[in-house]
C-alpha cells in the first residue's frame, strides 16, 4: 500500500516536470490567494498585538477621566463637541474629595513633545515628551522599571528634581555610562535620574522610549502655557468594585464641573477593557475581509487548477490506457491524479505561505509593530489548500479513471 502510494508520489512529480510552465502558473494562482491570507492576517495580527499591549499599558481594573472620549469623531475638521479642559483645578479637587476604598488615582500631564534633553556635552535632538505625573502614575499605567526606582511620595511632595529615563535614552545619550544618579538638564533645570524605564516601543511613529517624567509639580513650573490639560487614571484593587467605582468618580467629576443631572457629561471616561475591545473588534474587520478576498483568489485558483489537471487527463490518455492494460485499477488511477493535484495545490501552499509571513514581517519592521507568527493563518492556508485540491481534482480523476482502455491505446 505505502509502496503503491510513493509510486504515485513519484509519478506526479514526474508529471509536473513535463508541464512545468502550467503547473508553475497555477502554483503561483494558488500562492496569491494564499498569500493574501497569510500576509493579510499576519499584518492585522501584528497590529492588534502592538495596539493592544499599548492600550493594555493603562493597566488591568483602570480607567481614565480625560477631555475626549476614545471615539469622539469630527466633522468638517471640528469636533463633534467641544469639552473643557482637564485643568489643575479639576484634578485638586477630584484627589481631595475622591476617595473610593481600594482604589488609587494618578494624574498627569504632557508638557511639551519637543524637549532637549543634555547630559554633559552630549544631548538628544528635539523631540522627546517630558511628562509631569505623580506617585502612583507607572503602576496605574502599567509601566515597569528596569533599573533603579519609582518616584515615592516624598519626590512628589518636595517636589524634588528627580526623573525617570524612557529606555532609548541609554543607546543615543548614556551609551556606556550607568544614568542612575546621573544629572541631566531640561530647560536648564538638573534632574537627578533615579530610574529608568522598561522598553515600550514605538508606535505609527509615537517613540515610547524617548520621553522623560519628572514630578508633577516641578513639570508645572518648568512648563507654565495656558490650557494645560490633565489626566486622571484611577487603579481599582478589586474588580468586583470596579463598576461602582467608575459610577462615583462620574458623579464626583459631574459635581466638580458643576453639570445639572440633566447635562450630557463634558469629560471622557474610558476602561483599558473597553479600548482593547474596540481594537479587537476592528481587527476582527479587518481578518474578515482578509478572509474574504482570499477565498475569491483560491476560489478562481481551483478553477485554474482543475483546468490543468483536464488537460493532462487528455494530454496523457495513451498512457493512462497503458497502465490499464498493465492491470491498474481505476482507484490507481484516479488516486494518481488527485494526488498530483493535492501536489500542486501543497506547493502553492507553501509559495504562498513563505510570501505571506515575509509580507507581515516587512510590514511589522515598518511600522514597528510587534510581530508573531500567524500559526492560524499557516495551518489554515495548508488545510485550505489540501480541500481546494480535492475538489479542484476530484472531476479530472474520475475523467481519468473512466476512460477506456482500448480507445485510449488508440488515441492520437
Amino acid at each position: 500500500m505505502f509502496s503503491l502510494f510513493r509510486e504515485n508520489i513519484r509519478i506526479a512529480l514526474s508529471s509536473i516536470k513535463t508541464q512545468l510552465l502550467r503547473t508553475i502558473l497555477t502554483i503561483v494562482i494558488i500562492g496569491i490567494g494564499i498569500w493574501a491570507l497569510v500576509g493579510i492576517l499576519s499584518a492585522v495580527k501584528a497590529l492588534e498585538n502592538t495596539i493592544s499591549s499599548n492600550f493594555s499599558s493603562m493597566g488591568a481594573n483602570t480607567f481614565n477621566i480625560q477631555r475626549y472620549n476614545f471615539n469622539v469623531v469630527r466633522h468638517g475638521g471640528e469636533r463633534e463637541k467641544v469639552n473643557p479642559i482637564i485643568s489643575y483645578q479639576n484634578i485638586r479637587e477630584f484627589i481631595d474629595i475622591y476617595d473610593y476604598p481600594f482604589t488609587q488615582s494618578s494624574v498627569s500631564f504632557r508638557g511639551t513633545r519637543l524637549a532637549e534633553v543634555k547630559f554633559e556635552s552630549e544631548k538628544t535632538d528635539p523631540e522627546v515628551q517630558v511628562y509631569g505625573i505623580n506617585e502612583h502614575y507607572l503602576e496605574n499605567t502599567g509601566t515597569e522599571i528596569e533599573r533603579g526606582r519609582n518616584f515615592n511620595i516624598f519626590d512628589i511632595e518636595n517636589n524634588n528634581k528627580v526623573c525617570l529615563l524612557g529606555a532609548d535614552f541609554l543607546k543615543n545619550l548614556f551609551k556606556n555610562d550607568d544614568p542612575i544618579n546621573k544629572t541631566i538638564r531640561i530647560r536648564g533645570v538638573k534632574f537627578k535620574v533615579v530610574g529608568i524605564l522598561e522598553s515600550k516601543g514605538s508606535t505609527f511613529g509615537n517613540n515610547q522610549d524617548l520621553k522623560v517624567l519628572i514630578p508633577i509639580q516641578v513639570a508645572r513650573g518648568i512648563y507654565t502655557q495656558p490650557n494645560i490639560n490633565y489626566t486622571i487614571s484611577i487603579k481599582v484593587d478589586d474588580k468586583e468594585v470596579l463598576e461602582s467605582a467608575y459610577d462615583e468618580a462620574i458623579i464626583t467629576f459631574r459635581n466638580i464641573r458643576g453639570l445639572n443631572p440633566i447635562e450630557e457629561n463634558n469629560f471622557g471616561m474610558e476602561r483599558s477593557d473597553d479600548l482593547i475591545n474596540r481594537i479587537t473588534s476592528i481587527t476582527g474587520v479587518l481578518e474578515t475581509a482578509a478572509w474574504i478576498i482570499s477565498i475569491i483568489t483560491i476560489l478562481g485558483s481551483s478553477i485554474a487548477l482543475m483546468n490543468i489537471m483536464l488537460v493532462s487527463v487528455t494530454e496523457r490518455t495513451r498512457e493512462i490506457g497503458v497502465r490499464k492494460a498493465m492491470g491498474a485499477k481505476n482507484s490507481t488511477i484516479a488516486t494518481q491524479f488527485l494526488i498530483e493535484t493535492i501536489v500542486i495545490g501543497q506547493f502553492g501552499s507553501i509559495l504562498g505561505i513563505i510570501l505571506g509571513v515575509l509580507t507581515g514581517l516587512l510590514i511589522a519592521s515598518i511600522f514597528n509593530f510587534d510581530f508573531t507568527l500567524p500559526w492560524v493563518a499557516m495551518f489554515s492556508a495548508t488545510i485550505i489548500t489540501f480541500c481546494v485540491a480535492i475538489l479542484a481534482g476530484s472531476y479530472p480523476a474520475k475523467k481519468a479513471a473512466k476512460l477506456n482502455p482500448i480507445d485510449s491505446l488508440h488515441y492520437e
